[in-house]
């Protein structure tokens, strides 16, 4: 079993930037890859970005390609998501999670545990 624990979510104006993070416990951490993905009110939950067990293979969805950048410390069991140049439509709850494979990183049912997610807001 893996725990999940994302922070640094906030409310920012548009054209800020925030570092989201995304705590690890239990489990070996490298053995996982890790994806943030992103929920708006009334909306599906959808793919923000992902990085493979050794951060050897990333990838980010269209609409936050050159503004979120993903990345992770293993000796630190953490997963970074950098966030640049807000957006209002970028307010949502971000939510970290873990998937054995590094295959289908982009679906949902690819990954096994969540976190709790953490809010960010932006403001025009």
């Amino acid at each position: 079993q893996v725990q999940l624990v994302e922070s640094g979510g906030g409310s920012v104006q548009a054209g800020g930037s925030l570092r989201l993070s995304c705590a690890a416990s239990g489990r070996t951490f490298s053995i996982y890859a890790v994806g943030w993905f992103r929920q708006a009110p009334g909306k599906e939950r959808e793919f923000v970005a992902a990085i493979s067990q050794t951060g050897g293979r990333i990838y980010h969805a269209d609409s936050v390609k050159g503004r979120f950048t993903i990345s992770r410390d293993n000796a630190k069991n953490t997963v970074y998501l950098q966030i640049n140049s807000l957006k209002p439509e970028d307010t949502a709850v971000y939510y970290c999670a873990t998937a054995a494979s590094s295959l289908r990183l982009t679906y949902r049912d690819a990954y096994d545990y969540w976190g709790q997610g953490t809010q960010v807001t932006v403001s025009s």
